[in-house]
Order: C-alpha cells, then sequence, then structure tokens
C-alpha cells in the first residue's frame, strides 16, 4: 500500500510503500522480481529527519493497540507492544504511581521509537537516556528469526539495537524499567538569565539539586542580551496526585499554510514576550506532568507553522571544555544567516552512558533549534553549525537529520562501522543509505 508516512519535518513529502509485518518479510525473502526489497519499521512519525524513511524499500507501520501491554505493580516492569505509545503507557501506569523514567518533548512516540532512537529528556544527568531503563525486547530479523535481547543475551545486538534507527530489525515486544513517582505533577521553578554565561553559571547546580532542567534561549536577541532565557527546572510533588490527564479539544493548526508563519519579525515579538512572561514568575509552582513535559503536544500539527516547505532541526551536543566558547557562536550564526528559530532548547548532559553503540548525548551541553526550510540558505547555515559542532569536538544527532554529510556523521560517531556490522541486511533508510552506504567507508 502507498501512504504519507511522512516524518515530522515534512522536508521531503511523498507517497511511500508500506507493508504489514507478515508481507513485508515475505516479499523479501522470496521477492518476485529476484532483487531483495529493504525494510524499515515505523512508529507514529515524530521523527524530523530522514531516518525514519526507505523510499528504496517499504516501511512497516508498527503502532499498535494500546491494550497490548501489562504492569507488574508490584516490581514496575512493563511488558508491551513496540507500537504502543509513550501516552498509553502512561495512562495505564499512572495510576499505579509510575512515570517514565525517561521522556522526550512528545508523548506521541512509539515505545519501540523511543527505543531505536534512544531519546533523552530533562533528566540526563539523573537517569541517563531511555536506553538504561529497557530491560530487554524481542527483536524480529529478516531471517525470519525473534532474536530475545538483554544486556545479557545477544548482547552486542541489544546495544546496536538501543539507538540503531530501526536498522538492527524489528522490535515487536520490550520490558521497560518504570520509576516510581510520588505525582504525576510537577513543582516547577523558572528563573530568567540575562546571558549565556549567567546560565552556564547555573547550569550544574540546577542538575545536581532537580529531577528535571532544561533551559529556553531567545535565540534572536544579540548583543548584550544575546544568549538571554529562562531555566526552568522541576520535581515531582508530594501531593500524590495519580490523574492522567483527559483528551481534551486542543487548538490546532486545521491546514498547510502556503508560508512560514515563523519568521524573524513573528518570532522576534513572541521571544520578547515570552522571556518577560516567564521573568515575572517568582518561586515554586506546580504544573501538570503535560504542561511540563509536552507543552506542544496541545497544539495539533503545529509542524504546519512552518510552511509546505518543511522544518530541519539542528541538534548538537558540545563538550563542556568547549560549551561556553561554542554555543555563542552557533547562535550567533543562525543570526548571521538571518534565520529564526522558534524552539531554541539548551540542555546540560550528565556522564551516565547509555547501553547503546549509537547513543547521541554525551557529557556536554546540547543545543537545539528549528528553521523553516528556506533552501539552500538553510543548508548553508546547517553546514556552518556541523562544521562548528565537529570543531568543538562534538556531534550532531543523526536521529533529527535530513542532510548531514557522512564526514560529519562518522566524525560525530565513531562506532557507526560497528553498527553496520549488526544491521540486519534486510533494513535500510534513507539516512543510512545517505551518510553510510553510499558514501566511502574510509
Amino acid at each position: 500500500m502507498l501512504g504519507a508516512f511522512d516524518s515530522f519535518g515534512r522536508v521531503e513529502r511523498r507517497q511511500r510503500m508500506a507493508l504489514p509485518v507478515a508481507d513485508a518479510l515475505a516479499r523479501l525473502r522470496a521477492p518476485a522480481d529476484g532483487a531483495g526489497l529493504s525494510l524499515l519499521p515505523f512508529g507514529n512519525g515524530r521523527s524530523y529527519g530522514d531516518s525514519c524513511h526507505n523510499d528504496s524499500g517499504a516501511l512497516v507501520p508498527m503502532r499498535a493497540p494500546s491494550a497490548d501491554m501489562s504492569l507488574d505493580p508490584e516490581s514496575g516492569l512493563l511488558d508491551a507492544a513496540a507500537g504502543v505509545t509513550l501516552e498509553d503507557i502512561i495512562a495505564l501506569v499512572a495510576p499505579h504511581g509510575f512515570f517514565l523514567p525517561v521522556t522526550p518533548g512528545t508523548r506521541h512516540v512509539t515505545l519501540g521509537g523511543a527505543i531505536a532512537n534512544d531519546v533523552h529528556g530533562k533528566n540526563h544527568h539523573l537517569r541517563g537516556t531511555f536506553g538504561c531503563h529497557v530491560a530487554s525486547f524481542e527483536l524480529l530479523r529478516s531471517d525470519g528469526e525473534t532474536h530475545h535481547c538483554s544486556a545479557t543475551s545477544n548482547a552486542a545486538l541489544f546495544a546496536a539495537t538501543i539507538g540503531g534507527m530501526g536498522l538492527t530489525g524489528i522490535i515487536t515486544r520490550a520490558r521497560l524499567k518504570l520509576m516510581r513517582v510520588s505525582s504525576l505533577d510537577i513543582d516547577e521553578e523558572v528563573v530568567a538569565f540575562a546571558n549565556l554565561g549567567d546560565y552556564f553559571d547555573r547550569a550544574e547546580e540546577a542538575d545536581r539539586i532537580n529531577e528535571y532542567a532544561v533551559a529556553w534561549v531567545d535565540q534572536l536577541a544579540a548583543g548584550r542580551s544575546a544568549g538571554r532565557g529562562v531555566l526552568i527546572t522541576g520535581n515531582h510533588a508530594e501531593n500524590g496526585n495519580r490523574d492522567v490527564e483527559r483528551r481534551a479539544s486542543r487548538l490546532a493548526v486545521p491546514f498547510d499554510l502556503p508560508f512560514s508563519a515563523l519568521n524573524r519579525l513573528s518570532l522576534s515579538a513572541f521571544n520578547a514576550a515570552y522571556f518577560a512572561a516567564k521573568s515575572r514568575k517568582h518561586g515554586v509552582h506546580r504544573a501538570s506532568y503535560g504542561s511540563f513535559f509536552y507543552p506542544l503536544d496541545g497544539v495539533g500539527h503545529w509542524n504546519r507553522l512552518y510552511g509546505p516547505r518543511g522544518l530541519f532541526q539542528h541538534q548538537s551536543v558540545i563538550p563542556f571544555e568547549a560549551a561556553r566558547q561554542t554555543i555563542p557562536l552557533l547562535l550567533q550564526a543562525s543570526r548571521d544567516a538571518a534565520h529564526a528559530s522558534f524552539l531554541t532548547v539548551l540542555k546540560r548532559f550528565g556522564d551516565i552512558g547509555s547501553p547503546g553503540l549509537l547513543s547521541f548525548p554525551r557529557p556536554g551541553y546540547t543545543l537545539t533549534m528549528d528553521f523553516p526550510n528556506r533552501g539552500a540558505p538553510t543548508l548553508a547555515l546547517l553546514e556552518t553549525l556541523d562544521r562548528l559542532t565537529i570543531k568543538a569536538g562534538g556531534r550532531v544527532n543523526p536521529y533529527k537529520d535530513q542532510r548531514m554529510s557522512p564526514a560529519t556523521f562518522k566524525a560525530g560517531f565513531p562506532s557507526w562501522s560497528e553498527l553496520e556490522t549488526w544491521r540486519d541486511p534486510g533494513f535500510s533508510s534513507n539516512f543510512w543509505q545517505r551518510a553510510v552506504l553510499n558514501s566511502s567507508h574510509s
């Protein structure tokens, strides 16, 4: 079948071939024309770049019914189909006093997608990546065999699959170790900072005393205000609230805009207003888990605001020793290129290693910026951001990428060749074709 299996960035939009698991494996093992058909599992389409696309083969849709999971309320172990979403998981486990140990900025990703992208959240300094909490999973390979993978069983395949972007096979089920929490609510504190130096002076202490910490940065602010923003920290409240948020009618962007609504003028006004509003907040206040972790989930199809050409997200991680010098350069480069970022997020990664072979986080600071796709000028800016990142000894996130060069990828992830060793020969993606298979392995 053909369908609109677009990435969230929507830069390359087209009808794509998709097949159910059984049909896909049958065609892979016995192709009618004698040529192999490469596969790639597809979760809920929240990946920003082309790691979720396989235009030379077929996608395998993995969404599963929310009922296909079970919880052991004593141990906090969840057993679930890989196609359930994080939202489904929260609805099941929260009434028992559990929450996700690590969550990205949307609850609409699948369990399998969270493993394949080894997602991180606002508490990397304490909990590491999502893969740190995966007890085991079942992996279906193109030879038709299902492999039980854990830290002690098929350990190398376990490591390659966590953060392996779906290239080692299809995760069919997984067991996840949940986090017991005192409440779903968050005691949140917002502190404004005048510049990046002020932020760096606060960030380590914020991590030391809080479960969660993240900063929003006014990317467009220049001069003495360059790098201003707000540091948002939080901890689970002690009020015992276990009520799962109900899905209510929400704001939505109802159709594709013919232009990008996010430009320098509109975002300058938004950033100034947002900074002023947040700066007026003082002390600790109570926030729902939805507003704290998933603020943009309340706006349906918000990626349509970027216009018909879609958006590029650039996420880098810069080692601690280079961060104070390099992160201002990244922000300055985007301003010099006259590009405005709607979401500019700065976080501190800790030193907890991931079991994943190609996990993105490493000790340092990670900066994320979103840009409307303006064609060649945007691509030129992204290349500049790549160069600054690699020069500083950092890396660019492949899970959110649409265009990085093979040299950039391999410089940041020297273990790429080991993943290629464990990649299922029947699986591929647009990203892997671009970054590895169609490039020199030098």
